[in-house]
């Protein structure tokens, strides 16, 4: 799978996570809280694939127009990692609070993930070619397999 086709299916995944969670009601407390770690995890793993990967080879084969879009994405991702998600972790599950805060949530990544598809990976495709994009995305897939053990194994757990 190519960098963007597999950036894309992440970006389905963390809708849909999105879109269970903003559907969810107070009552469903366990519901909330599984699909609160569910999107931390999808949020965190894909961000470091973006960070590591796909943002510096597009930073690399672009001009200024293209470090802009990287330090803007950039910028994005660590809104949403160090502000807007451990607010929500910390927001009581059951209160119209936390509804409020995955709404807040939702429509920033939403906006976020449409910024990638319409500017950045349209832009990533034309600079990177198929070839580069196909090779980014088998270091994605071995990156992802790693992180996806080193979260669910608790004894790899700092």
């Amino acid at each position: 799978m190519n960098a963007i086709d597999l950036l894309k299916a992440d970006h389905d995944r963390v809708k849909a996570i999105l879109s269970q969670l903003t559907e969810s009601t107070e009552r469903g407390i366990k519901k909330r809280t599984e699909l609160l770690a569910k999107l931390e995890m999808e949020i965190t793993i894909h961000t470091k694939l973006e960070e590591e990967i796909l943002y510096p080879a597009f930073k690399e084969a672009g001009s200024k127009e293209q470090d802009v879009m990287y330090y803007e994405a950039k910028e994005e991702h660590r809104t949403v990692d160090t502000l807007v998600l451990p607010d929500l972790k910390a927001t009581d599950p059951g209160t119209p609070e936390f509804s409020g805060r995955v709404k807040v949530v939702k429509e920033l990544l939403e906006h976020h993930i449409e910024e990638e598809e319409t500017e950045t990976f349209p832009q990533a495709k034309k600079l990177l070619g198929k070839a580069k994009l196909d090779e980014l995305g088998l270091q994605m897939e071995e990156m992802k397999a790693g992180y996806k053990k080193a979260l669910s194994d608790p004894s790899l757990a700092a």
